[in-house]
């Protein structure tokens, strides 16, 4: 049985657009083992992945080198017996455990002279495309394009564990959950979840994470922003009627537990990251100036998200309510 180390993406979003990588692993090699290498703030979103057999968690500083303790986990890695990793992001020091294991074969994108690191490498493509394809493309051989329609995202999600986090943190019924926050920077969070909270007919949920606390703040709901760990953010996800987000990690998060989601663009675009499921509505004015990818409006004015009304994304709601 063939064995192979997935090197995830060190975003939550990203990982979840990894995951056709994963499923087309499994339809080319039937009986494939995939552990994946994942920072520790990514794990758990990686651990309900059905392709992943294994989650070896990493300390690693972001940022940081810590040669050393790379070198140590290559080495105790050895053992295992990989016929193959995949390295999918794009810095030098990722690369450094799998060589450090002696992985006989280690693909991945070129970057950062990662030369030698890498022994099947892959040319990036000019311009920008779908990430979930960018990915996808480290299932075949270089230069090989694969099948498309991609696999959507799915988690592993127990019904009856869902309902109790729930209920422990006072959630009865129906409720949507709103995620005002992004982590890359505030051009991706739309101004508007405080008058849509006022106007849903839903009691609301705000999930995110501590650095999340501004962009929760003023809006009239339950605010769980910080207050839960990430597997317990997934599981009341889970449990929402709907969810409203921002392009953001627990966007993908939403589209992966299968709930109906409205997903808010601005400075990135949905031809880029967009939620791989037929149960999310995208709102994406495409003005002028976007996708500028910036994490602050370099116009000053953000438009893109601004101009994006409470009225259009209740219509966007019912709209998913109807289908």
């Amino acid at each position: 049985m063939p064995r192979l180390l997935v090197v995830v993406p060190n975003w939550i979003g990203d990982a979840l657009l990894a995951q056709p990588l994963l499923a087309r692993l499994h339809e080319k090699h039937p009986g494939v083992r995939i552990d994946a290498l994942a920072p520790a703030w990514v794990a758990p979103v990686v651990r309900r992945m059905p392709e992943i057999a294994e989650v070896i968690e990493t300390t690693f500083r972001h940022g940081a080198l810590e040669l050393r303790e790379r070198w140590r986990l290559g080495r105790s890695l050895r053992s295992r017996g990989y016929d193959q990793a995949i390295v999918l992001p794009n810095s030098w020091k990722s690369a450094l455990v799998p060589f450090f294991a002696d992985i006989p074969i280690r693909s991945g994108y070129i970057g950062e002279s990662r030369f030698g690191l890498l022994n099947l490498p892959y040319r990036k493509p000019k311009g920008r495309g779908p990430m979930a394809l960018h990915y996808a493309k480290l299932s075949e051989k270089p230069g090989k394009a694969p099948a498309e329609p991609l696999p959507q995202t799915r988690l592993r999600v127990d019904l009856k564990s869902s309902e109790a986090t729930a209920a422990r943190f006072g959630l009865e019924g129906r409720y949507a959950a709103f995620c005002p926050g992004a982590e890359y920077g505030a051009a991706k969070r739309w101004p508007g979840f405080a008058e849509l909270a006022d106007r849903v007919g839903l009691p609301v949920v705000l999930l995110g994470s501590a650095k999340d606390a501004d962009a929760c703040a003023g809006i009239g709901a339950k605010n769980l922003a910080g207050r839960t760990t990430l597997d317990e953010a997934i599981e009341l996800i889970a449990c929402a009627d709907c969810v409203v987000t921002n392009d953001s990690g627990l966007m993908h998060v939403a589209a992966a537990v299968g709930t109906p989601l409205v997903a808010l663009f601005g400075s990135s675009s949905p031809e880029y990251t967009p939620p791989l499921t037929a149960r999310a509505r995208v709102v994406w004015l495409g003005i002028e100036c976007s996708p500028c990818f910036a994490r602050e409006c370099p116009l000053g004015h953000l438009r893109c998200l601004r101009e994006i009304s409470a009225d259009r994304v209740l219509k966007e709601l019912q709209n998913l309510g109807s289908e």
